[in-house]
């Protein structure tokens, strides 16, 4: 995924109200930006660090422009914008990128399914097989090491136990971390932030549904897929 333009830069001053942050521009002068992350944006949202942002150039928007990156006091780049992470899964897929999601047909996003009234990220098919492709976006790094998720996530569990039913019914279900964070090299359950969570995740994984874990390489300019990393539950 390219950013066209390149993304903007600045420093920031604080974020608030969830959805906003404050960010002063090597000018001087002081925006405003949208913030597109629902989690607490834990180890990502320090004052002082450095930002980058998109504009959408429409001046009719309240907040015209777009948190995307910040860079950590230890140099590693975080994409923000969760709601990115679809789109790159997506993009790696339809690329070739990730081997073991490949030899469908067609992808199709937020198509709904389950007993509780949920919308799978993406459906792969081809005939006689369908995989159902959860995705969570991995920004909480300590150390090496990523979590997820970085705040209590009932709606994380209910995606869990969908996926659950899934296999159930014999078919495919992935659970995909797209890990937004160049300084982590594996993805742990935070079991210090959510427990119920991690003992999901563990049943989950038991009764066959596949967790993955990609990296991206972020910059000002673009994202793209790096590597696979290692998914550590025991």
């Amino acid at each position: 995924m390219r950013f066209d333009p390149p993304l903007q830069s600045g420093v920031l001053i604080q974020r608030y109200k969830r959805f906003l942050a404050d960010v002063q521009l090597d000018s001087g002068e002081q925006i405003t930006l949208h913030c597109p992350n629902t989690g607490s944006m834990k180890n990502c949202a320090e004052p002082g660090w450095r930002v980058w942002f998109s504009d959408s150039g429409n001046a009719q928007r309240k907040y015209r422009h777009t948190w995307e990156l910040v860079q950590t006091a230890d140099g590693a780049m975080v994409g923000v914008n969760t709601g990115r992470a679809n789109a790159l899964v997506k993009e790696a897929i339809s690329a070739c990128a990730i081997p073991s999601l490949q030899g469908y047909d067609s992808i199709r996003a937020e198509v709904k399914y389950g007993s509780e009234n949920s919308r799978i990220d993406l459906l792969l098919e081809c005939p006689g097989s369908a995989c159902f492709v959860e995705i969570k976006s991995v920004t909480l790094g300590e150390g090496s090491t990523g979590f997820f998720p970085d705040a209590v996530t009932e709606r994380g569990r209910k995606h869990l136990r969908e996926l659950m039913a899934v296999v159930e019914q014999g078919n495919r279900a992935v659970l995909f971390f797209c890990v937004q964070h160049t300084g982590v090299d594996c993805v742990r359950p935070a079991d210090h932030i959510d427990p119920a969570y991690g003992k999901q995740l563990r049943e989950a994984a038991q009764s066959g549904v596949e967790i993955m874990a990609w990296r991206w390489q972020l910059s000002d300019r673009e994202c793209r897929i790096d590597v696979p990393l290692p998914v550590q539950l025991d």
